[in-house]
């Protein structure tokens, strides 16, 4: 048997080889993934409350330029209080615990602004002593015009009111001393008039520390507003 024939042989099963390709196992067909994936549509939810959220966005930003531009031409002021004159007309304790006085107070109500002005619905004044409320005093209402001030003379009986020891103290060695510490304390429904149709209303408070003689007759020493 002759050698020449053997490349011929191993060209041959080569191209065998490559006429029958060893078959792969089936692959599971994966399909193409699009190259835009479409977004979901909006919710008509969403763009309500979005519209809702601009709207009120929107109203609060010209709600506060119409109070800037009302700031800026009337300059609101709110009222002030202050005491002119003070009388302790008579004051003692009762066994020793219970207070009774009688302070008259005039109380001036001015109106600062001079473009509004102001009425006063509702006033009351209470009066204080080392912390206790022992008297309180309603005002009849009255309006104010702008740059004026009003006198309001207002009555303050105290009658039996319990003091703690402190308290108690406190009142005899400011009578002895010739000095009684006192806070009246002022609370108003107030209404500005800004022009002919724009008005609100609004609560304050004031607060004054005043110091009188002993009674009777005690007259006013000193005051703080």
């Amino acid at each position: 048997m002759s050698t020449e024939n053997l490349p011929q042989f191993k060209s041959h099963h080569h191209f065998e080889e490559h006429r029958h390709p060893q078959q792969q196992p089936d692959q599971p067909h994966r399909p193409r993934k699009p190259l835009f994936t479409p977004q979901p549509r909006t919710h008509p939810v969403a763009w309500c409350l979005a519209a809702a959220c601009i709207v009120f966005w929107l109203v609060v930003i010209l709600g506060g330029l119409i109070v800037l531009i009302i700031y800026i031409v009337f300059r609101p002021r709110t009222p002030r209080l202050d005491i002119s004159s003070a009388t302790l007309n008579a004051a003692y304790l009762d066994t020793g615990t219970f207070l009774n006085a009688d302070l008259t107070v005039l109380a001036s109500f001015s109106n600062p602004n001079q473009k509004v002005d102001v009425s006063f619905s509702y006033i009351q004044l209470d009066l204080y002593f080392y912390g206790t409320m022992i008297a309180t005093q309603v005002v009849e209402p009255f309006a104010e015009r702008r740059g004026l001030a009003a006198l309001r003379s207002v009555h303050l009986v105290s009658s039996e009111v319990p003091l703690p020891q402190d308290a108690v103290a406190a009142w005899r060695n400011g009578t002895a001393g010739g000095k009684v510490l006192l806070q009246v304390d002022g609370k108003f429904r107030t209404r500005s008039y800004l022009g002919r149709w724009l008005r609100f209303t609004y609560w304050l408070s004031r607060h004054c520390d005043i110091t009188v003689g002993p009674p009777p007759g005690g007259v006013l020493l000193s005051k703080q507003c």
